[in-house]
């Protein structure tokens, strides 16, 4: 999910640099939520594995 989180956001940089905004402003809102979505579930991936240790 991380890889796609930056595969939008290499998307944005380069609609940027080309002058789309309205495509930069999209993919980089995808890029966002996806990398949210992956720290949390990272987070509770770890604390997960803390709790099946004990």
């Amino acid at each position: 999910m991380l890889h796609y989180s930056v595969v939008f956001l290499v998307i944005a940089l380069i609609a940027a640099v080309f002058g789309f905004g309205g495509i930069a402003a999209g993919a980089v809102e995808i890029a966002k939520i996806l990398f949210f979505i992956f720290a949390i579930m990272a987070v509770i991936s770890f604390v997960v594995s803390l709790m099946k240790r004990k």
